[in-house]
């Protein structure tokens, strides 16, 4: 009776045990950098992971600023020193070629036109001369060498006048009128965009300031200078095509064409300028302005994969890749840049392979404690 009341009680607690056998959880165990799951296990579920892609084009950042095109700039000076009478101009003023900018009392440009006007004299008293020479010795009353001097006179008288006068077209005033007054005039069309010089001001030629006294310039196109790292200057060509960004543009960007590489390095930032244009027919964007360029290089190697399938720890990159069969295998990777919510990795990953986006610190967390 005894025996039999005792099997009875094995029957019942071997049945209160099944259904704890039942919901027991299969663990996963660790063998190097692997995570291995029976199979079945419901723990696998967590684990989404995605096939990686190659990367097709790659995206260069680089930093610079908006400067004046020189092509259409011109930065004016004054030939002559003296005291600015008036301003011609306001700045924002579009003006002409050949358009008055600025009217200075040059004493300079008075003894220039005062030698003209001299030298204009000399000159017709010297053919005067020539011709009365010239009537006499054909009379034969005048000698040879009368008529050789008056020649030589005239000669002279000629080639000062000539001096003369091109100097005053220097200075842009072939006027013979001796006023001192020098018209400063521009040599372009264009918008002026920079005004050094006041009314009363005294000017010199050889102190005047680099800017120049006016600079005009065409605003709609405009040029962008960046700064590109030595190790990124192999992929910038003249003549590739990039997105320039600015903060008054927010998502808006403008395209440039590069259209020179300089040949050396900057030997305290060491990158090199590469130089470009702009159109800016609107004069969104303005000379002087901060800008990003982006530049998309084809054929660039590494692979895409999801921001969220890497992980760093310590000062090494990680991810786990779906080697299939519940087997997952922690890969040390190389990163390059991130773009539009993706990370670019440039070492560490095969063609083909699926790398975990979701669940991948539970798997860390199983390789730590092994650890």
């Amino acid at each position: 009776m005894n025996r039999i009341l005792i099997l009875i009680s094995v029957a019942l607690l071997a049945g209160c045990n099944e259904p704890v056998q039942k919901n027991a959880v299969p663990q996963p165990r660790v063998e190097g950098q692997a995570v291995i799951f029976p199979a079945g296990s419901p723990q696998t579920s967590v684990l989404l992971a995605e096939k990686i892609e190659p990367r097709r084009e790659a995206v260069l950042r680089f930093n610079g600023r908006l400067v004046w095109d020189e092509d259409r700039t011109v930065r004016v000076f004054s030939p002559l020193g003296g005291r600015v009478q008036s301003i011609a101009v306001k700045l924002g003023q579009e003006v002409r070629a050949g358009q008055t900018l600025a009217v200075i009392a040059a004493p300079d440009l008075g003894m220039a036109q005062s030698e003209a006007r001299k030298a204009e004299q000399d000159d017709a008293l010297a053919r005067k001369s020539l011709a009365r020479v010239t009537e006499l010795m054909e009379a034969g009353v005048a000698p040879l060498k009368d008529l050789q001097a008056a020649q030589a006179e005239a000669g002279r008288a000629a080639g000062e006048r000539a001096r003369t006068v091109a100097r005053l077209k220097l200075y842009g005033n072939v006027s013979g009128a001796v006023d001192q007054r020098f018209a400063l005039a521009v040599p372009i069309s264009g918008v002026v965009v920079e005004r050094n010089v006041n009314p009363g001001q005294e000017l010199r030629p050889d102190s005047q300031s680099d800017k120049g006294l006016f600079v005009v310039s065409d605003p709609t196109r405009l040029w962008f200078v960046l700064d590109v790292a030595e190790g990124d200057i192999g992929m910038v060509k003249a003549g590739a095509d990039v997105r320039i960004g600015a903060t008054m543009l927010g998502e808006d960007t403008i395209t440039g064409r590069i259209a020179n590489v300089a040949d050396f390095v900057d030997p305290q930032s060491r990158t090199v300028k590469v130089r470009g244009s702009i159109e800016n027919p609107g004069r969104r964007v303005k000379a002087e302005m901060f800008v990003t360029a982006e530049l998309k290089v084809p054929s660039a190697r590494g692979f895409i994969v999801p921001t969220k399938a890497v992980y760093l720890r310590g000062e090494q990159n990680y991810v786990f890749v779906d080697a299939g069969d519940g087997r997952y295998v922690r890969k040390p990777v190389r990163l390059g840049p991130t773009a539009n919510g993706h990370q670019v990795v440039l070492e560490g990953l095969a063609a083909d392979e699926r790398v975990v986006y979701e669940g991948n610190l539970l798997l860390e967390r199983l390789v730590a404690a092994r650890d």
